[in-house]
């Protein structure tokens, strides 16, 4: 049996823009996806904590260090400019694995720059 684990998340991520014209994704700082361990195209979850909502796609990558959360397509009407937000990433482990597994926590600022990893 394979269980779905917390691989990494990016904890109260301001979102900077949102951006209806384009396809779908959320873009995010590439620094941050790095020190999330998340790769360009990963789904992820996305919980906004502003107004309780969660939704699902996947990433870019931003500019370096830019600070960029910009939700894109539909995901753009679920998320304003200014609203804090967790972005999550999970695996499929086996019981083994999953017990072994230590999730790696970003926590950010209000300008979207690590301040605890």
């Amino acid at each position: 049996m394979l269980r779905t684990m917390l691989k990494s998340k990016i904890h109260g991520a301001t979102v900077t823009e949102a951006n209806l014209k384009y396809t779908g994704s959320i873009t995010i700082d590439a620094k941050l996806l790095k020190a999330a361990d998340m790769l360009p195209g990963e789904r992820v979850q996305i919980v906004n904590l502003n107004n309780g909502s969660r939704v699902e796609t996947y990433t870019l990558a931003g500019k370096m260090g830019s600070g960029t959360i910009c939700m894109n397509g539909a995901a753009a009407r679920w998320a304003h400019k200014g609203d804090t937000v967790i972005i999550i990433s999970y695996f499929h482990a086996d019981e083994e694995e999953a017990r072994k597994i230590k999730p790696k926590i970003v926590f950010v600022d209000g300008k979207n720059r690590i301040k605890k990893v």
